[in-house]
């Protein structure tokens, strides 16, 4: 973590090789986005946006948007593959996580999709 506010941080991540520094802004309580500045693989207006409806029931509907435009051809033909053969494993490691989350604040839940 290179700087955290109040609404805000920016981080460098690291996965495999892969690495990007994001701008996150949370200071808009339905949305978070992930805005990435700098990266090895990643560029152009490439980031993430989380945003959250609350339901009458109490729970909250998250819906993702991951944007990548890769800026070198290890980036075009990774973000290829995340596009398609990938997003499904992505969108599981999605749920997987939501529901962890759920589990441990005594919240589990079925109505996930695998």
């Amino acid at each position: 973590m290179h700087q955290r506010g109040r609404t805000s941080a920016d981080v460098t991540e690291d996965s495999g090789g892969i690495w990007e520094r994001l701008r996150y802004d949370w200071s808009d309580p339905n949305n978070v986005i992930l805005t990435t500045t700098d990266s090895n693989t990643w560029g152009g207006a490439s980031g993430h946006t989380y945003t959250f409806t609350r339901r009458s029931e109490g729970t909250t509907e998250i819906d993702v948007a991951v944007r990548r435009e890769g800026k070198n051809l290890k980036g075009l033909l990774l973000g290829v593959v995340l596009g398609t053969i990938g997003r499904s494993v992505l969108e599981k490691a999605f749920t997987n996580s939501v529901k962890a989350i759920e589990a441990r604040n005594g919240v589990a839940t079925d109505r996930y999709a695998a």
